[in-house]
């Protein structure tokens, strides 16, 4: 039986529909919705290699509010369905984050969008559902 089923959330399409199929597949479960917030955008923003950032907190604070509009939107996405969703953020690479917030919260299940990658772009970019998928300890759906 699942008790609790993670779905990781951002602002696409794809995850509004794992979040759709997890109320809907697992009405009597836990759902906790998870945005993780990677670091690297950070740098990226910046165009800095090295050295200091003036702005790396400003930026830092802008990625944690976006997380938390996410999460409010997930909220919201939830109650439509008449269920009410724990919710959470992490800082970290996306695929080991959920993985990891997997092994270390007693989920069990993972409900992840995928983004349909196929072919070389699958190959040469990596897929954070197919990774999630191979690594994680627990079952996974993938929601197209």
């Amino acid at each position: 039986m699942t008790d609790h089923v993670l779905v990781p959330v951002d602002d696409s399409n794809q995850s509004t529909q794992a979040l759709e199929f997890a109320c809907r597949e697992y009405p009597e479960a836990t759902i906790t919705a998870l945005h993780v917030v990677d670091p690297g955008d950070f740098y990226a923003a910046t165009g800095v290699e090295g050295g200091t950032m003036a702005n790396y907190e400003q930026l830092r604070e802008a990625h944690e509010d976006a997380a938390a509009a996410v999460l409010e939107e997930a909220r919201e996405q939830a109650a439509d369905f008449g269920r009410e969703i724990q919710t959470d953020h992490v800082v970290g690479g996306v695929s080991r984050s959920i993985v990891d917030y997997a092994a270390e919260h007693d989920v069990d299940h993972i409900a992840i969008g995928s983004h349909g990658r196929t072919g070389a772009s699958r190959i040469l970019l990596g897929s954070v559902a197919e990774t999630v998928a191979r690594r994680s300890p627990v079952p996974v759906t993938i929601v197209r």
